[in-house]
């Protein structure tokens, strides 16, 4: 597709400068170098001009050419080639055959004639092996049949190198190092004129077309190959690019990265080298020179020379742009990226882009397209200021925000509605794009400097998109602008989450002075049914106690037993400190009766308060709460039950209250196991087992009180207690039938918790052994048992002390004999007292001789392990 308009053609040497009225003359060769510029004609001339290029203010590039001297050869052959070796300020010129060096500025030949022979054609090494700054080497296709010479060129004169033959008559040669390509008869071939070593590229009938075999990089040619093609190949005989595209009749070829340039009859042709598209056509009539010199591509007619300028590549991108060719532009700036800082191709000079401005050109213009994924990656690319798509967006970006858009600008639309036309399905589209754009890069590098603009956009499209992540994003770090969020969350009535904004602020009376009004039904917002419950909880966290005591009375009264967790789900460390003190908090609750009872449950039973006011409170208002349901209603329902449970496990498990006031409470009331248990707690268990007993009858009641009241008590009080409860079924006067089962049984299933012996002589004679045989028997094992059991002991007991008498024995030892015959065997002299020193060998010595002999060395270890006996 020719849609780049990549090079300008201008006019560098006029026709009228080179040859006036002179209509023989013709232009067969040129070479530049710098601003120098030389043309050979065919009437053996040699022309040098100086040529400066100008831009206007308009931007528009001219050449004006300067003609400094002209110089005849002498030989009236044409001009066939002409090199410059700047290095050497040498201009190579080759006519009939011979190559002579001139001098660049004054074009006189050097003084000693140096000069080639022989030479058909030949090519410069731009990648020389000789090491040598002022030398250059040259290869000659040599008038020799099948011959190629190589010469190291100096300033003064020439010096053959290499000879080598070719397998076919050779036609064009270009030179990289040791490796010559070269356009044979029938094919072309890389030659490695060092070892000798060839290989085939690929036929080509030189015969039937002009072959062109150009050096275009370091080990690279590009060479014109059969069916149209320009090939490219390495010196390693592959090719690492796709072939371009070209006319079947290309007479020259020339590079200005990233395109080939052709030339033929009757055109120019660019070719871009990125995607091997025809980019550019130039008509060209009569064109016969295309070349390229550091950077510059020149072309020439038998008349005239004309120079292509390339457009910059930036240019180029942004009129594919423009045309909304994203592809192409693409393709061209991802080449240039890549490419353009190795020096490995003749680059032009006049090159600048920036390539980000590019991508996020190229984003938005698929951004129009609804092409979401392929914007994002080219924003991305581009490095894009996301604050240039938000800006797209009406009312997005902050009041606050101090950005204005790039200029030149990045796309072409004032604003999304322009963009869409007023399409709302593509408006939602896009906003949508945006929502998780954003959310991608909020956390990323692209965010820095931005996230307050990056997070107001955001909470804006969540708003007025009705998303459940709004909610995400305020309960987590967020850079959203108060002012400009909270009016727009008013504004879609989004109240919960205006809250959520305050709170996030730091501005927690505001937050709850919205919600309560949601709560309440002033304002309307279903975003939580739970809302209640929510308040609850945050008052439950809230740090600043005034506003929990503001709002204290609003949740009790909506809801006394949830409303009361704002006071006992305080979190733990705020509560080990009493930050609220809690008999305020029981004054607080004092309107809130079932709030209360909650709170000082809280208290007694979940934080094991041992204030005695709290627990004794606690009880009174159990014991109240029973007796206002007891005097409503005969029958025991499930709340009293309840209660009574609640009542009953507080008085038999807490210790702290004040258990003579609560039971004047109790007194003249139906609560006999309440009394019982207040009862058992002053010792005064008979009183207790009375009422259980003959009040209640409830001889189980009467069996789990011995077990509560003994636990953690030793076996003898346990054993009191039931003794008490036996006394009191045997009672005199007692002959209630039923009193005697619960006797009877009391004794059959715990046998193992009465003396024996004391029941036989509390039972009634009348009672027979068949009655007690559970009893007896269970009383008979349990003394068996006993009695064994301490036979056991006692044997064991027996065993360790003679295991004991036996290890004193084992130390007393055998006796030791001591007389006045006996002598100290330090100093040799009888005892005259029983007291001495004996050593483990048996020795014994004077205990004054064993102190001495401590200081002696000989007998160190001895000594330290010596034993004392007197």
């Amino acid at each position: 597709t020719m849609s780049v308009k990549a090079f300008k053609l201008v006019s560098a040497v006029e026709r009228e400068m080179l040859m006036g009225d002179k209509n023989y003359i013709n232009i067969e060769c040129i070479e530049c170098c710098g601003k120098n510029l030389y043309i050979g004609t065919n009437d053996c001339f040699i022309y040098h001009f100086l040529l400066d290029e100008k831009i206007s203010t308009a931007g528009k590039i001219t050449f004006a050419a300067t003609k400094q001297l002209h110089k005849y050869l002498g030989l009236k052959k044409p001009v066939s080639e002409l090199k410059a070796a700047s290095a050497l300020t040498r201009l190579l010129v080759l006519c009939d055959n011979t190559i002579t060096l001139v001098n660049m500025m004054n074009l006189e030949p050097v003084p000693t004639g140096a000069r080639i022979k022989g030479a058909v054609t030949f090519a410069l090494n731009e990648n020389p092996v000789s090491g040598d700054p002022f030398c250059v080497e040259v290869c000659i296709i040599s008038v020799k049949r099948r011959t190629i010479q190589m010469f190291m060129v100096f300033e003064d004169r020439v010096q053959i190198v290499k000879e080598v033959f070719t397998p076919e008559q050779p036609s064009a040669v270009a030179v990289d190092g040791y490796y010559l390509c070269l356009a044979l008869t029938t094919q072309y071939i890389i030659l490695n004129y060092n070892t000798g070593v060839s290989q085939d590229l690929f036929p080509y009938c030189s015969d039937e077309k002009r072959p062109i075999v150009k050096r275009i990089g370091r080990q690279e040619f590009l060479l014109a190959g059969p069916g149209g093609l320009g090939m490219f190949a390495t010196v390693d005989g592959i090719s690492q690019r796709a072939p371009v595209h070209w006319s079947e009749n290309v007479i020259g070829a020339a590079l200005c990265f990233p395109y080939v340039v052709a030339l033929d009859d009757e055109f120019i042709t660019v070719h871009s080298m990125l995607d091997q598209q025809q980019k550019q056509t130039l008509p060209f009539k009569e064109g016969h020179i295309l070349q390229d010199f550091e950077g510059k591509v020149f072309a020439a007619t038998n008349k005239g020379v004309y120079i292509l300028v390339p457009l910059p590549l930036e240019k180029q991108i942004q009129d594919l742009l423009a045309s909304h060719r994203v592809e192409e532009a693409l393709v061209l700036a991802k080449g240039a990226r890549r490419n353009i800082p190795k020096e490995k191709f003749q680059v032009c000079p006049s090159f600048t882009f920036h390539e980000n401005i590019n991508f996020t050109q190229a984003g938005f213009i698929q951004f129009a397209q609804l092409q979401f994924l392929e914007a994002k990656e080219l924003f991305r690319s581009g490095q894009l200021d996301v604050r240039e798509l938000i800006s797209l967006y009406p009312f997005l970006l902050p009041t606050s925000s101090s950005f204005i858009r790039s200029h030149p600008p990045l796309h072409e639309y004032a604003d999304l509605n322009q963009l869409t036309q007023g399409d709302q399905e593509k408006m939602t589209k896009c906003k949508r794009f945006l929502m998780s754009y954003l959310n991608e890069v909020r956390s990323t590098e692209v965010a820095n400097g931005y996230k307050e603009d990056i997070d107001t956009a955001l909470l804006k499209l969540y708003a007025e998109a009705n998303h459940e992540s709004l909610l995400d994003l305020l309960v987590s770090e967020n850079f959203c602008l108060l002012t400009d969020s909270a009016a727009w969350l008013e504004k879609h009535k989004k109240y919960f989450a205006l809250g959520l904004l305050y709170h996030y602020n730091g501005q927690d009376a505001a937050a709850l002075q919205l919600w309560v009004k949601i709560v309440d039904g002033d304002i309307q917002d279903s975003t939580r049914s739970d809302l209640y419950e929510y308040i609850v909880d945050f008052l439950t966290f809230c740090s600043d106690h005034d506003l929990v005591w503001k709002y204290s009375g609003w949740v009790l009264q909506k809801n006394e037993e949830v409303g009361v967790q704002i006071f006992t789900k305080r979190p733990l460390e705020e509560q080990e400190k009493n930050n609220i003190n809690p008999d305020d908090i029981i004054g607080c609750l004092n309107k809130y009766p079932k709030a209360r009872v909650k709170y000082l449950e809280h208290l007694v039973l979940e934080r094991k308060t041992e204030k005695e006011k709290h627990h004794t409170h606690l009880a009174v208002l159990y014991l109240e709460a029973i007796l206002q349901l007891k005097s409503v209603t005969t029958d025991n329902c499930t709340e009293t039950t309840e209660l009574l449970f609640k009542l009953r496990g507080l008085l038999q498990k807490s210790d702290l209250y004040r258990i003579r006031f609560i039971l004047d409470k109790i007194q003249g009331t139906d609560l006999h196991m309440e009394s019982a248990i207040l009862y058992g707690k002053l010792e005064e268990h008979e009183k207790a087992l009375h009422i259980l007993v003959h009040e209640l009858k409830d001889f189980h009641a009467a069996e789990e009180y011995c077990m509560w009241n003994s636990e953690n008590r030793d076996v003898q009080y346990r054993r009191r207690l039931f003794h008490m409860l036996l006394s009191v079924y045997l009672s005199p006067g007692a002959s209630d039938c039923a009193l005697v089962m619960a006797a009877v049984d009391l004794l059959n299933n715990h046998a193992a918790e009465f003396d024996a012996a004391l029941v036989l002589q509390l039972v009634p004679d009348s009672w027979s052994v068949q009655l007690l045989s559970p009893f007896l028997a269970g009383a008979v094992r349990k003394s068996i048992h006993t009695k064994r059991m301490t036979q056991a002991t006692l044997g064991l007991a027996q065993a360790e002390n003679l295991i004991y008498k036996h290890e004193k024995v084992k130390q007393k030892g055998t006796p030791i004999l001591l007389s006045d015959k006996k002598v100290c065997q330090v100093c040799q002299n009888p005892f005259c007292e029983p007291v001495f020193v004996r050593y483990p060998n048996g020795g014994m010595v004077h205990t004054h001789c064993a102190a001495k002999r401590h200081l002696n060395s000989n007998m160190t270890h001895h000594s330290s392990s010596s034993s004392n006996q007197t």
